[in-house]
């Protein structure tokens, strides 16, 4: 037994009796039950403050965390402009223009875009109507009250149109503060992302884990966000030329939304592909809505389902579910820019609470990590197939 204790690297000691859990068992086995209830309660007490205090602050913590992932993908621009010999403030510099430069020109087009549609608005507001009547009337039909059926039909009036699309417009130029500070965390930000390397390997000696952590973190998340946004853009300009060859007005507009929406896992298609059916509903009927939803369709299953898993790759590692009500959780707590940023925010979670801490990691297939346990999968389809094929031979052989 000794020499087996010498060179076996996964000995563990003797098992307990049956009563008892091994000796190195995780400790929260060995707690009180009633003690790991407690843990659990104050936990979840603990998510829902901490969820209902960043709700409060929301209004400065969302465009603090856009200007954080941000900088995270900028960030290999300034080290390649280092390690060509520009500067390190240059550098900086460079990469704060850059990316302002890009927000404004994409502030700029989805001005432009909002500003056609509204202009083009009233030139529907009979068909509007008469969809909205038609809508109402089937609501009736099967059995939906008449105040209910009001409210869905008078959400098809034009002025409704022009009142959300102008308080749209007016917010965003109301929402100076949302602006400044984007803007000024991109100034700050990148500056001190310079001596970031430094301060990781400074930690490393006391900190390996969480160093780990905040650096997959941040490989995770870069190639998930320029990934996200290559194929987006690809997705925007394919269905925004489809939507403008069938016809569709303010394809610009539903192009960017698409491209928007190409950020928000699950649900982004469905919030994408609804305007345009309405308006090519309105324009050339089902046969341009049929169109239309093939299309949309067949874009979203190569990008979302084929190309962008295998470019991904691992770098997501959540789970169906998990991502989904990541959305949703991000979206309440900070908003459209909350669902937008959901899988990026919910990496940093996970960096957090389960990378940076080696036995948590083991949860790291239960909330997506699904590589290994793929392979056993595999593994037991494989035994099973095995068996089957020895039985099969035994009862051949009788």
């Amino acid at each position: 037994m000794s020499e087996r204790r010498a060179w076996w690297p996964f000995h563990r000691r003797p098992r307990a009796p049956e009563a008892a859990p091994p000796a190195d068992a995780d400790a929260d086995q060995q707690d009180n039950p009633s003690g790991r209830g407690v843990r659990i309660l104050l936990g979840l007490a603990c998510a829902v403050v901490i969820a209902v205090g960043m709700h409060a602050i929301g209004s400065i913590l969302a465009p603090t965390l856009l200007a954080l992932v941000l900088v995270i993908c900028a960030q290999p621009v300034r080290v390649w402009l280092t390690r060509h010999g520009t500067p390190a403030g240059v550098a900086t510099g460079a990469v704060a223009l850059t990316t302002f430069a890009l927000l404004a020109a994409f502030a700029g087009l989805l001005l432009l875009a909002l500003a056609d549609f509204i202009g083009m608005l009233p030139a529907y507001q009979a068909q509007l109507a008469e969809f909205g009547a038609q809508i109402g009337a089937w609501l009736q039909s099967i059995g939906i009250g008449p105040d209910e059926v009001k409210a869905v039909t008078a959400g098809f009036d034009p002025a409704h149109f022009l009142d959300f699309f102008t308080g749209l417009l007016g917010g965003a130029f109301g929402l100076v503060s949302f602006g400044v500070v984007v803007l000024t965390m991109l100034i700050l930000m990148p500056a001190d992302a310079a001596y970031a390397p430094t301060l990781l390997r400074q930690l490393q000696p006391k900190k390996p884990n969480l160093v780990y952590a905040l650096s997959a973190f941040a490989r995770n998340v870069r190639r998930y966000m320029v990934v996200t946004t290559v194929l987006g853009i690809v997705q925007g300009v394919i269905n925004g030329i489809a939507l403008w060859l069938l016809g569709v007005p303010a394809a610009l507009l539903w192009a960017i939304l698409a491209f928007l929406c190409s950020y928000i896992p699950n649900v982004g298609y469905f919030i994408a592909i609804v305007p345009p059916l309405l308006f090519g509903y309105l324009t050339g009927g089902w046969g341009t809505v049929i169109a239309i939803i093939v299309i949309y369709g067949v874009i979203n299953a190569v990008v979302q389902s084929v190309v962008q898993p295998k470019v991904v790759g691992n770098a997501v590692a959540l789970s169906q579910t998990l991502t989904f009500f990541s959305v949703l959780f991000w979206a309440v707590v900070l908003g459209p820019i909350g669902a937008i940023l959901a899988i990026p925010l919910t990496l940093l979670g996970r960096a957090v609470l389960v990378d940076a801490d080696p036995r948590a990691r083991i949860w790291r297939a239960a909330i997506g990590d699904l590589g290994e346990t793929r392979q056993l999968m595999k593994a037991d389809a494989e035994q099973r197939k095995s068996e089957k094929r020895a039985k099969d031979a035994g009862h051949a052989a009788e």
